[in-house]
């Protein structure tokens, strides 16, 4: 079987060092998805949480060498399925970002672990207890 993805944007970012992991990231940059996409991007707003599916265009082959790994947090050997690893056997990465706004096709985030260049998959809501999260409303009653 082979299954093949084509990219809906890339990721800028003029970031020089990059965490690696989101949930520790202050970075910012923006998603730049291509214009044919671009109407899928509606509803998407500021303050909201997304997930962006991304390819790990950087990391060397897979192995059977690189099945167990040395964690980036504490240097414990742990299985490739337990860590965030970008050597997988599947270069897919996801993270979670805050959308700070949408310009055109262009989505401007934060808590980016993402290199500039980077190439996106796939963008969904981040769904948490059963609902989407976004930012509350102005309007909303308190």
């Amino acid at each position: 079987m082979s299954i093949e993805f084509r990219p809906i944007g890339f990721v800028r970012t003029d970031a020089e060092e990059i965490p690696r992991h989101w949930s520790v990231s202050d970075v910012e940059g923006t998603l730049v998805i291509e214009d044919e996409y671009s109407e899928g991007l509606r509803d998407v707003e500021p303050g909201q949480r997304i997930v962006v599916i991304f390819g790990f265009h950087r990391s060397p082959g897979f192995s059977p060498r690189f099945l167990r790994q040395k964690s980036g947090q504490d240097g414990r050997e742990m299985g490739v399925f337990s860590l965030c690893s970008p050597i997988r056997p599947n270069p897919v990465g996801m993270s979670v970002l805050e959308v700070l706004g949408v310009r055109g096709a262009n989505i401007d985030v934060r808590r980016l672990d993402m290199l500039d260049g980077t190439p996106i998959l796939d963008i969904k809501p981040h769904i948490e207890g059963g609902r989407r999260q976004s930012r509350p409303r102005s309007d909303a009653m308190t």
